[in-house]
This record gives C-alpha cells, sequence and structure tokens, in this order.
C-alpha cells in the first residue's frame, strides 16, 4: 500500500519539486499539498494521511506548532520537518513536539525516500547533517547498559514493545522496564526524546541509529 503524503510548503517552486519527487515514487502517493501551516493542519485533519511533510516557517502555523496539534489531537499521521534550518533548537523543538523527522532540504532523492518509509512505520530518521549541530554534552548522563542500548536501538526501527520483546527473547514488561531506566538516565519523556538525546550525548551514532537490521 502506497504511504499517503501531505506536503506544505509556502515557496511554490520548492514546493513544486517535492511535489514532482513524490509523485514520481510508485511507493507514495500525494494526497494533499498546503502553502501555509493552518491549511496543512485542517488537511491533516481531513484526509489524515500517513506522512506530513512540513516546512518549519510558514504564515499562519509554522510546522512546530503543526506538529504539536498533531501530537495533541492523537492522529496517527507521522510529522517530517523538511527545511533549510539545521539550527540546534529547530531540531529539539520539532522532536519535541512529536515529529519523527527531520531533514533538509539538501537531501539526496534516495535518503528522502528512506526518511519517508522510516517514519511511516514507526521509526525516527535525522538527516546525517542533522546529527552534527546537535551541541556539545550539558551534562553526562549515566551509562546506558548493553540491553538498554539494543532496546533503544530496536525502538528506533519503530518496534513496539511486544516486537522488541520477541526479538530480544525478553518479556514485554522487561522491555518497559528497560525504557523506563533509559528515560531516567537520558532525562527524556518519550522514545522519541530519548533517541534524540542519545545522538546528542553520544550514547549511540547516528551510523548505529540508522543502521538496517
Amino acid at each position: 500500500m502506497a504511504v499517503r503524503i501531505l506536503l506544505a510548503d509556502d515557496h511554490p517552486l520548492t514546493r513544486s519539486g517535492i511535489a514532482e519527487f513524490v509523485r514520481r515514487e510508485h511507493t507514495f502517493q500525494l494526497v494533499a499539498e498546503a502553502e501555509d501551516g493552518q491549511r496543512a493542519w485542517e488537511l491533516i485533519q481531513e484526509l489524515k494521511p500517513d506522512v506530513a511533510l512540513l516546512d518549519i516557517r510558514m504564515p499562519g502555523l509554522d510546522g512546530v506548532t503543526v506538529a504539536q496539534k498533531v501530537k495533541a489531537s492523537g492522529l496517527n499521521t507521522a510529522i517530517m520537518m523538511l527545511t533549510s534550518y539545521d539550527a540546534q533548537q529547530y531540531v529539539m523543538a520539532s522532536l519535541r513536539a512529536g515529529a519523527k523527522g527531520f531533514v533538509l532540504k539538501t537531501v539526496s532523492p534516495k535518503e528522502l525516500t528512506t526518511a519517508i518509509n522510516t517514519i511511516a512505520k514507526g521509526g525516527l530518521y535525522l538527516d546525517p547533517e542533522v546529527a552534527s549541530v546537535m551541541g556539545e554534552r550539558d551534562f553526562e548522563p549515566d551509562p546506558l547498559s548493553v540491553r538498554e542500548r539494543e532496546v533503544l536501538l530496536l525502538a528506533a526501527q519503530g518496534l513496539s514493545s511486544k516486537e522488541v520483546a520477541r526479538r530480544l527473547f525478553i518479556s514485554e514488561r522487561t522491555v518497559q522496564t528497560h525504557l523506563a531506566s533509559i528515560y531516567d538516565k537520558l532525562g527524556s519523556r518519550n522514545k522519541t526524546e530519548a533517541l534524540l538525546l542519545a545522538l546528542k550525548y553520544g550514547v549511540v551514532t547516528l551510523e548505529e541509529l540508522l543502521e538496517d537490521d
């Protein structure tokens, strides 16, 4: 089944180029385009796409605000920021708002395809260039155990706790215990934030995070 995609960008030329790329991919279906954040939010509610590609800076509602609204509404649309801005505050704000991906507009078509497919399956995708702007460590987290790192990396692939448990031959409750410990050590509140902070603090590398199992 094709991944249903909504695209929002206030620059017509940029939007048309990305839209053309999406239309050429036989595994994608472009369901709508929006020229601003308010229209994007309206279309997400109406069409419930699998993935929404959002620019960060748009008239009306910005991309981060749209992501927050999607998260608060409980909709299953996966948000990916497709932007020119790679400053740390944009990355942190986007992923804390619930975005599952952050990709720069300089990304290659192949990498964009991978990014969309990854977040459509529930995983997290960060542009390799984005990892380099995560900044210096502002504190030294407690080290993760070998098992906690395994749980975290599997969670990055979009696996549920039950699937992680099956993969590691442990109980689902044990997975939840490991996740709680990971959140505590990294100072995070959820899987997405834990993955982001694990990258920032060097607990895992981007290569490990994006590595095919």
